[in-house]
C-alpha cells in the first residue's frame, strides 16, 4: 500500500491520469488573472499581482494557519460581483479541471458566500451556477454534479431556505449538501432534521468534521447527520472507535493533503495521516479543496501523495477508483465511470505497477 517513496516522476505524468474530484470548492478555484480582471472592471481597491497573491494565495513565508488559510476568502468575497463574474468562476474551474484531465467532478459552492458583496437572490445564485455548471460540461465534457454548501454558525432558517433551493434544483445537477464551517465552536447537531429532509428531497450528504474539530464530530456526521461521505476527517484517528464506525460503513474520506498542512491541521506533509487512514482500511479519497489558494491541481495532490507520502502507484490507482465508486452518482453513471478511469490507467504506461 505505502513504501519507498514513488520516483519522482515529472507533474505531466500526473496530468495524463484520469481523475475523479469530490472535494473543491468553487469560491477557492479563482483564476488569479480572472481575479485581477474583476477588480479592475468594478473598480476594487485590489494592489498589484504580487500583492494579491499574498492576499488570496498561501505563500511559503507566511505561517500556515487555520487563521491564514481562512483570511484569503475575505478578499474572495469582495469579487463575486455581478452574474456574469459568477458564470465566469464556474465554467472556468471547470475547464481547469479539463486541463488537469479530471473525469468527473462533484463542485461544492456556498450561495450565502456568493449573494453577500450585492445582496443576490440565493435562488438566483443556485441558477447561475447551476446553468454556467450545466454549460461548461457540454463544452469541456467534463461530468459535472454540484454539492450546495451550509455553514454551521448559519441559523437553520437561512439553512432550512438553502437546503429547500438545493432539493428543488435535483434535476438541474445538484446532488448533495454539504455543512462546512467553524466545527471547533459549532456544531452541526441543531441541522438534524434539515438534513433529514435533504435525503428525503434526494440530495446526499457530505459533512467538514475532523478537520480542525475533534474525532467525536466525524462520529455525529454519521450517525446522527446521515453523511455519506466526510470531508478531511483526518482527525479520526484519535478515537479508534470512530475508525472502527467509519470502517465499518464504509464512509469515503475526502482527504486534501496539501490544504491540511496550509491550514495547519498537520504540522508538514511528512506526518500527515493518509497512510495510516488507509493502512486502517479507512475508504481515502484524493482532493484539491481550494486549488487556487494553495496554487495546486488534483495531478499535484497525486505527485505529493505518491512521492511525499508514499502511496504506490496502484495505491494511487485504488484511490481514483475509490473516488469514482463514492461519487453521488446514480449506479448506472458510477458504474460508466469506473469503468473509463480503469480504461485511462490502462492506457498510461508512464509509472511501474507494482504489485
Amino acid at each position: 500500500m505505502t513504501g519507498p517513496k514513488t520516483p519522482p516522476y515529472p507533474i505531466e505524468r500526473y496530468k495524463a491520469l484520469p481523475k475523479v474530484e469530490l472535494h473543491r470548492h468553487l469560491e477557492g478555484s479563482i483564476r488569479l488573472g480572472t481575479m485581477m480582471n474583476v477588480a479592475r472592471t468594478h473598480g476594487l481597491p485590489i494592489p498589484t499581482t504580487s500583492r494579491l497573491r499574498e492576499l488570496v494565495q498561501m505563500n511559503e513565508n507566511e505561517d500556515y494557519t487555520f487563521e491564514n488559510f481562512l483570511s484569503k476568502f475575505q478578499t474572495l468575497r469582495l469579487l463575486y460581483r455581478s452574474p456574469e463574474v459568477i458564470d465566469r468562476i464556474t465554467r472556468e474551474t471547470i475547464a481547469d479541471c479539463a486541463e488537469d484531465n479530471v473525469r468527473y467532478l462533484e463542485l461544492r459552492f456556498t450561495p450565502v458566500a456568493l449573494s453577500r458583496s450585492e445582496n443576490f437572490p440565493l435562488s438566483d445564485v443556485l441558477d447561475w451556477v447551476t446553468d454556467a455548471a450545466a454549460g461548461a460540461e457540454a463544452e469541456t465534457g467534463v461530468k459535472t454534479r454540484l454539492i450546495v454548501s451550509v455553514n454551521r454558525h448559519e441559523g437553520p432558517d437561512l439553512v432550512g431556505q438553502i437546503v429547500a433551493l438545493a432539493a428543488d434544483r435535483v434535476s438541474k445537477g445538484v446532488v448533495g449538501l454539504d455543512m462546512a464551517g467553524d466545527e471547533a465552536n459549532y456544531s452541526g447537531m441543531g441541522f438534524l432534521g434539515l438534513f433529514k429532509e435533504a435525503k428525503q428531497a434526494g440530495l446526499h450528504a457530505t459533512i467538514h468534521a475532523g478537520e480542525w474539530g475533534p474525532a467525536s464530530n466525524v462520529l455525529d456526521a454519521i450517525m446522527y447527520l446521515g453523511a455519506d461521505r466526510i470531508g478531511h476527517g483526518v482527525r479520526v484517528l484519535e478515537d479508534p472507535y470512530v475508525v472502527s464506525v467509519a470502517r465499518e460503513r464504509k464512509i469515503p474520506f475526502e482527504v486534501c493533503v496539501t490544504s491540511n498542512y496550509q491550514s495547519g491541521v498537520v504540522p508538514s506533509l511528512a506526518v500527515h495521516p493518509l497512510p495510516r487512514m488507509l493502512a486502517l482500511g479507512l475508504d481515502v479519497t484524493i482532493n484539491t479543496d481550494d486549488p487556487s489558494i494553495s496554487q495546486i491541481a488534483l495531478s499535484d495532490e497525486y505527485r505529493v501523495a505518491c512521492t511525499e507520502l508514499g502511496l504506490s502507484f496502484n495505491t494511487l490507482r485504488e484511490r481514483v477508483l475509490a473516488a469514482a465508486q463514492a461519487t453521488f452518482l446514480p449506479e448506472p453513471d458510477k458504474a460508466a465511470l469506473v469503468e473509463s478511469i480503469e480504461e485511462g490507467f490502462s492506457q498510461e504506461s508512464g509509472f511501474t505497477q507494482e504489485k
